[in-house]
């Protein structure tokens, strides 16, 4: 609601207000060349840079967040489109901004295999007091964010609650319309993936998770063309098939380098999503009309 549309606006603020207040206060700006230049080409086919990409990747799956509320839209044909393309649109830009500030203002050896990456890169602007000091600000706000996906990613389970009768339990609200169980089944699964995994392993098995089905999903579009040539369609994919087959291409060749590089996690994530596939079979199985859905 409010309260999380508030906290929103204070996160982008802080990022904007950073970024310009680090060129502003770096002393010694990094001597970087943002440029291509030669070898560049090796390195970005290279399977180091495939994996680098599924991190990229992982920092943009924000973007689809609104669809789990399209059932909540009034005309979501009309609105939903415009909310994911600014939505993305406003992340790419912060984005790229924010990385492009931690490389200006930071050596790159300091940053490199790092994690507290915005902690580093605020010790070379504010120095070690203001960067505790922006430490904790973060770590606040990015309660907003795990608030935020306790609200909007249950809904799916809620939906599939709703959808099949085999996981109505999930499908269950209280008396205020809140999807308390779907809520709740989330909340064990993360706390579960905390205790057994650690973060890298975490990131990569959601980040080659997410690659996969996002895959799949756009796959699908040229097999609902193929099948379905006469569907309804409110909305033509921009670029179609051009910017499809490229981001089949792309994420195709980041996960076969991230399973090369990667098995353990490429294999679980491979393992979820076939038991995931296994269950929906034996449910439409009983249940045939489940497939118009």
């Amino acid at each position: 609601g409010g309260f999380q549309r508030i906290f929103t606006a204070i996160k982008l603020l802080l990022i904007v207000f950073f970024c310009l207040l680090a060129f502003v206060l770096v002393k010694t700006p990094t001597s970087i060349n943002f440029l291509p230049q030669a070898g560049d080409g090796a390195l970005m086919t290279s399977g180091a840079f495939a994996i680098a990409l599924i991190y990229v990747n992982y920092a943009y799956t924000g973007w689809n967040a609104a669809t789990y509320l399209s059932s909540e839209l009034e005309h979501p044909q009309q609105s939903l489109p415009k909310v994911l393309g600014y939505g993305t649109l406003v992340v790419m830009v912060l984005y790229v901004a924010l990385n492009f500030t931690f490389l200006r203002v930071a050596p790159v050896d300091a940053l490199s295999g790092q994690l507290e990456i915005g902690y580093i890169a605020a010790q070379y602007v504010f120095g070690d007091i203001g960067a505790a000091l922006m430490g904790i600000v973060l770590a606040l706000l990015l309660v907003s964010t795990v608030s935020a996906m306790i609200l909007s990613g249950p809904r799916v389970l809620h939906v599939i609650g709703e959808d099949y009768p085999v996981f109505n339990l999930l499908g269950k609200t209280n008396k205020n319309g809140v999807p308390a169980m779907a809520i709740y089944c989330q909340s064990i699964l993360a706390l579960i993936f905390v205790v057994t995994a650690s973060f890298e392993q975490i990131l990569i098995f959601a980040s080659f998770t997410l690659g996969l089905n996002t895959l799949l999903a756009v796959l699908g579009l040229f097999i609902l063309r193929w099948q379905s040539p006469d569907l309804a369609r409110p909305y033509k994919t921009f670029g179609y098939p051009v910017t499809p087959l490229l981001y089949i291409g792309l994420m195709g060749w980041t996960l076969i380098f991230t399973a090369i590089n990667k098995p353990v996690e490429a294999l679980f994530s491979v393992v979820v999503i076939v038991t995931g596939l296994f269950i929906y079979a034996l449910t439409t199985r009983k249940n045939p009309h489940l497939l118009s859905k």
